[in-house]
This record gives structure tokens, sequence and C-alpha cells, in this order.
């Protein structure tokens, strides 16, 4: 990269640089023409919808060209049909923008009547993996975190690295399991740049380095890691001082978390200080995630408890939900047991069996 030094005379200020001028919203105004054939039907009905088009884009301050991209109506139409000058079929693209607008008034009412979802939820389950991290964070240790599906162990993680600082969070894929494509993907998360392949995990681990620092690095989905990978992250651990949290499924835990290592995974093994072991969510996990979602039917939350026995855990709890609210948003009921046996059969493909599920 080319770096460009200025001198300033000592005699003289360097004037100020003039500010970048702010972004104005793009200005809809008025027709240029009038669509043809000029009947009054026509010209009624686009005068009209060109005038909805115009309150939206103006109140939600889209461009004709984001407004094209949500209608769907190429902008090389959308922009002559607006102005008067199209010279196709009016009645055609006027019928086009109708129902846009009209699938934009639905879902804004929709979403008005929909519950705010409750986000980020404190269990005793997230809790513990807080925990955990906030331990690997300070010691600085390796831990190793395995929940069962849906059970929040990425939405602790990601709610951990954005609420403190110097926590890296980085997800692995199938694809990144030898050690350079994982630490090409490190890399990336922690923007690292290095042309040398030789030099890239000194390079990353100088961006991890303590050095004064309470650092982190999380991988989640870990189980797609060789164990040479997972090797080279406890060389990140012993030579630069960072803790390194190790999150994934039951594979983790097989093969690095149980009492006893298995043949050449004891230096992994050792440098474990905290494991959080968990398969199924508690009764107090599932309590907390119905307070947060404000479910007060008792029959509703029975049978929210035995979703959350099933696969998904959690997650299947939180996505009924989700649904059961939409449902009941645009019926305009408060939310009931109802409500939530039919989003479960829908999402589900299976009819609940009473409130026990």
């Amino acid at each position: 990269m080319m770096m460009i030094e200025t001198i300033s005379k000592p005699d003289s200020a360097a004037p100020a640089a003039p500010a970048a001028p702010a972004a104005k919203a793009e200005v809809w105004g008025p027709p240029k023409g009038e669509p043809a054939p000029r009947d009054t039907i026509t010209y009624n009905v686009w005068s009209v919808t060109r005038e909805k088009v115009r309150e939206i884009a103006t109140r939600e301050r889209w461009s004709k060209s984001e407004v094209a991209r949500r209608s769907a109506v190429p902008l090389g139409t959308l922009s002559p049909w607006y102005d008067g000058t199209y010279t196709g079929q009016t009645d055609a693209i006027t019928e086009r923008v109708v129902k846009w607008l009209d699938s934009v008034e639905e879902m804004k009412t929709a979403a008005a009547a929909i519950p705010e979802a409750p986000g980020y939820v404190t269990t005793p389950t997230s809790q513990s993996v807080v925990d955990t991290l906030l331990y690997a964070q300070m010691m600085p240790e390796m831990v190793i975190v395995t929940l069962g599906a849906g059970m929040g162990k990425t939405t602790t993680a990601r709610h951990f690295a954005e609420s403190r600082p110097n926590v890296f969070l980085v997800t692995m894929r199938p694809t990144t399991a030898g050690t350079h494509a994982m630490l090409q993907e490190l890399a990336i998360a922690l923007d690292v740049t290095e042309r040398n392949p030789g030099r890239l995990d000194r390079s990353i681990g100088q961006r991890l380095k303590r050095n004064g620092r309470h650092t982190l690095l999380i991988v989640d989905e870990a189980q797609n890691l060789s164990d040479l990978s997972i090797n080279q992250l406890r060389y990140f651990l012993d030579e630069y001082g960072c803790g390194i949290a190790l999150l994934g499924n039951d594979e983790v835990f097989s093969r690095f978390g149980r009492g006893e290592p298995k043949p050449g995974h004891g230096q992994i093994h050792r440098r474990i200080g905290k494991r959080v072991h968990r398969l199924s969510p508690q009764h107090a996990d599932v309590e907390a995630l119905l307070d947060a979602w404000s479910i007060e039917d008792r029959e509703a939350r029975r049978l929210l408890h035995g979703i959350a026995r099933k696969p998904g855990a959690l997650g299947q709890v939180d996505k009924t939900i989700r649904l059961a609210t939409i449902m009941a948003a645009t019926r305009g009921q408060p939310l009931a047991i109802d409500h939530v046996r039919a989003a479960w059969a829908d999402r589900s493909g299976e009819e609940p069996r009473g409130a026990a599920a």
C-alpha cells in the first residue's frame, strides 16, 4: 500500500477539508406527463397509486431503485411509469404496483400487532455459559461448552461477544476443518491481513495476544475442526495468553471433554479448565423463555414445556411462539393454547396431544 506523507508549512495552517455533503433522500417530484391511453379510469387509478408510492417512499426514505427492488418492477419501467411517460400498458404496471402497496400495508399492520421478540434471554443454562466464557477470558483458560441443539449456545456466545471488549467469535464449518482453512477463517473474523501463509498463525496470534488485554477467542461449531486444528488453537493459548472457548455439539465433548482423554488428546485435555455439558434444557430455562415472551395462558405454557422436550428444545419453543403470536395478532386475539397448537402443527406436521404434547 502506498503511503503519502503530507508536510505542512510551519508558517501556515493547512486549510480544513470541506465536509462531505449529507446524504439526501431522493425527491419524488411531480409527474412529467400523463399515461396513455388517457381514459379517466386509467388516469385516476394511476394518479392515486402514484401518490401512494410517493408517500410511502418519502416516509421510508426509499429511492426509486429501492422501490423497484422491493416491488419487483424493473427500474426502467417504474421510473417512466411514475413520471407518466411510460409508453407501454400503464394499467398492467399500475396493477403490479397496487399489489405491492397492499402487501406493504398488510405487513406494516401485522408487524404493529405482533409483540416484539424478547431478544437475548438469560436462562440458568445461558448464565452458566456466560460464567464459563468469562472464566476463560480472565484466567486465561481453554473451556468447552457443549449444549443440545436449540439451547441457546450460539445466541449466548454472540451476546457475550457483542457486550464485551476483546472477544472474538468465529463459526467453523466442514470446509474449515483443516488448519490452514481454519486460520484463514480466523483471519477474516479478526480482520488480519497476511499475504505470507507461513506467517498467518503468528499474525493471528499477535491480534489475540493478551498484552494487557483480556482476550478471548470463541470458536463455535468446533466439532467441524480436525484434531490438528484444535491443537493450533491450543498453541494460541500457550504462546499468546488468550482464552479459548470451544463450543459445539456432543462430539466436541466426546473428543476432548470426558474425564479420561483419548489417545493423543492429552495436551488438549489437560488444558481444559472448565466444561459445560448439557443436552436438554432445564425446567427453569423454559420458564425464563416463556416469561420473557409474557406467555400467561397456563395451558399454553404446559404445551410449550412439552415442545421444549423435543429435538430443537428452546429453539422450537421460540419459533412456535413467534408463529403463534402472528396467528393471534392477525385475528385480534390474545395468545392462547389454540394458537400454540396450530403453530406447532404447522411447523412440525404433527398434532400435539393434549396440553403435555
